[in-house]
């Protein structure tokens, strides 16, 4: 662009967490961490107005800034957890977790690393993972794509992936869908017979051999491999003076 801001790898990253939220419509977007937060706003602020957003207290809020409110927060309703998990339990939130582990069916660990007995790295623990798996769509940001990372196998599964969730059964799993994989150099899918992890694009700037040498399995990789899309003049525009004027997504992930 001659004019404005030129957009960045980390600008890239929140318009393809933005994407995972399109089509969703009238339902609770419940992004967590700091780029998933600034995709969710951006989904909103945009192309999917009608999403509802947590505070991660108990308000449901529209303000479209991901991490102040210099007028203070503006409060759409009161979201008691009595609502939430009503919500949760049926189906109506699209989640985005981070992911420490992620493996080609899309179990992921956010708990421990290395043995379950006696792990050599404690992390979250499990949280809501596998509540969030069974009960709703759950999409995944990992910041730091690497073989450890997008593995074979996870240590522990926190949420279940396609192969554990074929096994629960179509009632228990109704709500089951891992939609997207966002990393620092791709998004990743489950479009698949047998719902294995796709490369769906690679960010500007990275190859699909690059992104195979990142990953500690054989990915399905089709035949053309799409570029992930820019962000929009309008996009930048609210990403740079509304959304995260400070930049925060840009500490995250920084351009090669």
């Amino acid at each position: 662009m001659s004019e404005g801001p030129v957009s960045s790898r980390a600008d890239v990253c929140a318009v393809a967490v933005a994407e995972c939220f399109r089509g969703d419509g009238e339902i609770l977007a419940n992004p967590i961490g700091t780029i998933p937060m600034v995709g969710g706003r951006l989904a909103r602020a945009t192309f999917e107005p009608d999403l509802m957003m947590t505070d991660s207290e108990a308000m449901l809020i529209a303000n479209d800034e991901a991490f102040a409110w210099p007028g203070g927060k503006v409060v759409e309703m009161w979201n008691p957890y009595r609502s939430m998990f009503d919500v949760v339990w049926g189906g109506r939130r699209h989640v985005m977790m981070g992911a420490t582990q992620v493996d080609r069916y899309g179990n992921q660990n956010i708990a421990a690393i290395g043995p379950y007995a006696q792990p050599k790295v404690q992390l979250l623990g499990y949280r809501g993972a596998p509540g969030n798996t069974t009960n709703n769509p759950t999409s995944y940001w990992v910041p730091n794509h690497s073989p450890q990372v997008v593995c074979p196998e996870v240590d522990t599964v926190c949420g279940i992936g396609y192969d554990r969730a074929a096994e629960l059964g179509p009632e228990a799993a109704r709500f089951h869908e891992i939609r997207r994989v966002v990393t620092n150099l791709c998004v990743l899918d489950f479009e698949t017979p047998d719902h294995r992890m796709r490369l769906r694009s690679v960010h500007p700037g990275v190859t699909v051999d690059g992104v195979v040498a990142a990953t500690g399995f054989e990915l399905v990789v089709p035949d053309r491999v799409p570029e992930s899309r820019l962000p929009t003049d309008e996009e930048l525009r609210l990403l740079y003076e509304v959304i995260d004027p400070g930049n925060e997504r840009g500490r995250e992930v920084k351009d090669p």
